[in-house]
């Protein structure tokens, strides 16, 4: 069959498929791309032949910006439960490079999502082209090479026939569920439209079953031996269990055993709110119930996580003289952490196994009690914070107000988007999660623009569901291009615009380490040189409003619960904008319940920068090994 290499490649893509428990989906359901001279030719063309509606057509998604059009790839891939995914095209040169956050994104949260830059020609007949970087040492390199380090697997197509092996691991990747995240094939402009006869084979359907290993019955007795012995043990659910679909083998061993469940940012949701087993969330943004948990816990089941130090809290949380790790993990290298006894399997086969080789093992009755007071208890401190007064209705909202009236008005069937900020240590502490999906908070990059584009990717691929951006004035500035694609493409993304003037998140992590809020204010000079004058006059609904969506603005706590559920039932992309108020003792979200190391000057002139390091040493003496 005679194409050319983007042709093919197109093709080929359109044939492949993920299998899982018996469930069949396409891997690649659509292609998002910005075209420009080293892909306009290629892979434009051949997505051009490509169009339309039959099982071979590769829908095309036209994107504003390349690092965006990565997120909203990595939205669909995560709410798909990374079976199925987009690809994503660009030129050469910028539009490569900007593709390096968004790989890096996916690669560490472990997502799938096919890269296709451009590159400068293989055959070089014009030396440099329009974009090219030279480096002389090293005549092969493109500014391509940027995406190395970022992705699990690349190649680059230098010749037609190369195409097919590199295709083939290209997929094989993408649907490892241990090996997955961004995968880089970059195609240099001449080798895209260049012809060759393929073998009919290539374009074969294939089917790409996404394997569930069982556990080494040596490891699955050493882990069951350790939960035996155990008088206080927990356990630490990540995001793996999400990926495996292990939400019910999870809810089905602690309900057996009585062992409590901490989550992680990637965790949260696995199980439901209110289910008895549940302490909330773990480490520096946790709950003091998790984390107090998790001071005194003498085993751990670390399930699915990579145990960021968020989560360890620096490696200050885990204080039992005697704690042991049991690292249930795909990945050896995740499983080996904190010298935990590996139990190296797919997290639903390895907890339902678990749970039959501790059948009739049930945690002390004293402990289990315990544990759900003091999760009722911080659900108090969850009412005290969403808490609306009756003067409060006529003033603006906190941002803990924001999400009380928000969660006030989902069900289960709502998504949250988040990314950065200051939203994520709120939401992990005091967001209820009624789903297993519906939590949504990219923690593992935390990267400022995500929210938007994510939240359209979430959204294709999960139809009819309401789907909320929620993104601060910050995150806003940094990537709102997105909410073109969203209104072109008749995306009905709720985006609520939480506007506090400034970096408010690192603004209160700079007065906490000593810096003074340097720098992190959206406000005119002061005479001394310092952004400490008036608000910036900056109107982000109007922004949003010029880009076409629908927009509503709330000024008081009032205003925002109309507004929220005027939103919730849109059938067109809408935003809604409040300016949040400095939150007070009574409404504000608690405070963080464990240390995260960010390193403070050891020697300053300035006091606040002395009483920090103060504090930083006493908090890092608490910090161990765990071997």
């Amino acid at each position: 069959m005679r194409l050319t290499v983007a042709q093919a490649l197109v093709r080929f893509l359109a044939a492949q498929y993920t299998e899982r428990d018996g469930r069949r989906r396409r891997l690649v359901a659509a292609t998002w791309g910005i075209f420009g001279h080293g892909n306009v030719a290629g892979i434009g063309q051949a997505l051009l032949e490509s169009g339309g509606t039959g099982p071979d057509a590769m829908p095309f998604l036209q994107g504003r910006n390349e690092q965006a059009m990565v997120h909203a790839a990595v939205g669909y891939a995560r709410q798909s439960g990374r079976l199925s995914t987009h690809a994503v095209t660009t030129s050469i040169g910028p539009g490569a490079t900007n593709l390096v956050t968004g790989a890096a994104l996916a690669t560490v949260n472990r997502i799938p999502v096919l890269l296709l830059p451009g590159d400068t020609f293989a055959t070089r007949p014009a030396d440099p082209v329009l974009q090219q970087l030279e480096v002389p040492y090293a005549a092969d390199v493109s500014v391509n090479d940027a995406l190395r380090p970022v992705s699990r697997h690349f190649d680059r197509i230098t010749r037609p026939e190369a195409l097919v092996p590199a295709a083939l691991q290209a997929v094989r990747v993408l649907t490892d569920p241990v090996q997955t995240g961004a995968v880089t094939l970059a195609l240099p402009q001449d080798v895209q439209a260049e012809a060759y006869d393929w073998p009919e084979e290539f374009f074969a359907e294939r089917v790409w079953r996404v394997r569930r290993p069982r556990p080494d019955r040596a490891e699955l007795a050493a882990a069951a031996d350790a939960v035996r012995g155990s008088a206080r043990p927990l356990i630490v659910a990540g995001g793996g269990i999400r990926h495996s679909g292990a939400q019910a083998a999870l809810a089905a061993l602690a309900e057996a055993t009585g062992i409590p469940v901490a989550v992680t940012q990637a965790g949260k949701g696995v199980l439901p709110y209110g289910h008895p087993a549940d302490v909330g969330g773990i480490g520096h943004t946790g709950t003091a119930t998790a984390d107090a948990l998790a001071r005194e816990a003498d085993v751990v089941l670390a399930a699915g996580t990579r145990l960021s130090d968020f989560t360890t809290a620096s490696g200050t949380l885990f204080q039992h003289p005697a704690v042991r790790f049991v690292g249930l993990n795909l990945d050896p290298y995740d499983a080996h952490k904190l010298a935990a006894r590996p139990l190296v399997a797919d997290a639903r086969e390895a907890l339902d196994e678990l749970r039959e080789a501790l059948a009739g093992h049930r945690v002390d009755a004293a402990y289990e009690t315990a544990y759900r007071q003091e999760a009722a208890r911080w659900d108090a401190v969850v009412d005290r914070a969403y808490a609306v007064s009756a003067p409060d209705e006529e003033f603006p909202p906190t941002q803990a107000q924001v999400l009380g009236l928000l969660d006030g008005l989902v069900d289960a069937t709502d998504i949250l988007v988040n990314a950065a900020g200051s939203l994520p240590g709120d939401l992990h502490k005091l967001w209820r999660a009624r789903s297993a999906d519906q939590y949504h908070v990219e923690y593992g990059y935390s990267c400022m623009g995500y929210e938007i584009p994510a939240a359209i990717g979430v959204a294709l691929a999960a139809p009819g569901r309401p789907v909320w951006a929620l993104v601060g004035d910050g995150t806003y500035l940094m990537n709102p291009t997105e909410i073109v694609t969203a209104v072109q493409e008749g995306v009905p993304i709720r985006m609520v615009v939480l506007d506090n003037h400034g970096y408010a998140s690192i603004g209160g992590l700079s007065g906490a380490v000593g810096a003074e809020g340097f720098g992190t204010a959206y406000r005119f000079r002061a005479a001394d040189g310092t952004y400490t004058g008036d608000p910036l006059p900056v109107d982000l609904a109007a922004n949003a409003a010029s880009l076409g969506m629908a927009v509503i603005r709330a000024r008081t706590v009032r205003d925002l619960r109309e507004a929220l559920a005027e939103a919730r039932s849109a059938t067109r992309p809408t935003c809604v904008y409040v300016q949040t108020r400095t939150p007070d003792t009574v409404s504000g979200p608690p405070p963080a319940q464990a240390w995260w190391d960010v390193p403070v000057a050891e020697t300053a002139t300035r006091k606040a920068a002395s009483r920090a390091r103060e504090e930083y040493d006493r908090q890092a003496a608490q910090r161990r090994r765990h071997l």
